[in-house]
């Protein structure tokens, strides 16, 4: 039997919302991950749920048909105050997992404060500093991405993170002091 080769894996990044969508396209080959693609799908404009709902459906689908992912990673619901917005957001997530299955990719979900640890080796991370992370770890400048569409990129980035080897993943730090002090390659 002959050496197992290390297949290059695209993953698709979502993290749902039903007034902008934030996505992040990668692949990763032995460590090294490459961005292909990072934008928003923006659904203000409709006051109609349920329609919104079948723009991420399809918009999932086309991303998928276009970059052929074989996994998709998305950022789980959170507990908070406002119902409504919860239910909103379930939704959300639950009509892109559904097109990610219908396309027969797997699924894995990962919390927010699981995503903002395994980028920045901080659970309670901000928007900010994930940003500025994921620039340095893909060394391109993504601070003018915004944050809907950088934390859909983050949500791939956490599992790269979680399910290769190779990938390193930050170390988990009290401040940004010790992280600098212990990655000064990552600082540019």
């Amino acid at each position: 039997m002959g050496p197992i080769v290390d297949q290059e894996r695209i993953i698709l990044g979502i993290d749902p919302g039903t007034n902008i969508m934030g996505y992040g396209v990668i692949a990763c080959k032995g460590g090294k991950v490459r961005l292909i693609a990072l934008d928003v799908v923006k659904m203000a404009g409709s006051a109609d749920q349920h329609a919104k709902l079948k723009r991420i459906f399809e918009t999932t689908l086309q991303l998928i048909d276009l970059h052929s992912p074989t996994q998709l990673s998305i950022e789980s619901t959170f507990f908070g105050k406002n119902v409504q917005s919860m239910l909103k957001l379930g939704r959300a997530q639950g009509v892109a997992i559904a097109a990610a299955l219908y396309r027969g990719l797997e699924v894995f979900e990962y919390s927010p404060r699981r995503i903002k640890q395994s980028i920045t080796g901080r659970g309670n991370a901000s928007k900010d500093q994930v940003a500025a992370m994921l620039s340095r770890l893909l060394e391109i400048n993504l601070l003018s991405s915004g944050f809907d569409a950088t934390d859909g990129l983050a949500v791939a980035m956490c599992h790269v993170f979680q399910k290769d080897t190779n990938a390193q993943m930050p170390k988990s730090h009290n401040s940004w002091k010790s992280f600098i002090a212990e990655n000064p390659n990552r600082m540019g």
